[in-house]
């Protein structure tokens, strides 16, 4: 659980940390403990009036994810049907 004295302390530490690890809303919020409604809105909306260029790298991360997207869904479809096929083999 993160527990940060303020708001603005926190929007800058989560959007640094997306943008090093050029990481994904769900991993951010998985890593510190919060909902990702917060991280979201944390990185996106309070960032902006806090510190302008980091929250336009933080878009740039935010973009590639979104097209990447997809990508992601179909890797993890794949990996979901291999698991079960090998369930499956194991068992008959």
């Amino acid at each position: 659980m993160m527990y940060i004295s303020s708001y603005k302390e926190r929007c800058v530490i989560l959007a640094s940390y997306l943008v090093e690890n050029k990481s994904t809303v769900r991993a951010v919020a998985a890593k510190f403990g919060i909902s990702k409604s917060t991280v979201h809105k944390d990185i996106t909306q309070n960032l902006k009036k806090i510190n302008q260029p980091l929250y336009n790298e933080v878009m740039a991360v935010l973009e590639q994810n979104k097209k990447e997207r997809h990508l992601r869904g179909g890797e993890a479809t794949k990996k979901k049907y291999k698991e079960a096929a090998i369930i499956q083999n194991f068992q008959g």
